[in-house]
């Protein structure tokens, strides 16, 4: 959808789409509902929707949050691939120590101001 409000063929979001969802582990449920998708899918599909139009940055507030450990690293290194690949500025923000860890810089924020760590 966000590929047809910017103006994108219908044949060139699909192929986007698709190619995504493929990246995401998803193609197997390509024609079901949000409904019908897990947490963990619904949120594997909210990243790829975030990187389908090509944006110069993508902001992601808790991407892991609801999610149990498993699954939130899936999700975790599903961004991280597609940040690498994709050559996107990824800014998280998230109270997971361990998502944190994974990025290139830590900036905290504390009741001093930011951090970086």
């Amino acid at each position: 959808m966000p590929l047809l409000i910017q103006g994108v063929s219908q044949r060139a979001a699909r192929k986007r789409a698709v190619e995504l969802l493929e990246r995401a582990g998803l193609s197997h449920r390509l024609t079901h509902r949000p409904g019908a998708l897990s947490g963990g899918e619904q949120q594997r599909v909210a990243v790829a929707r975030a990187f389908a139009g090509n944006p110069g940055v993508v902001l992601a507030d808790e991407p892991t949050g609801n999610l149990d450990m498993r699954t939130g690293g899936e999700v975790s290194r599903m961004l991280l691939q597609l940040q690498q690949e994709e050559k996107i500025t990824l800014i998280v923000v998230t109270h997971s120590l361990e998502l944190a860890r994974m990025m290139n810089r830590i900036v905290e924020l504390t009741p001093q101001g930011l951090v970086e760590r």
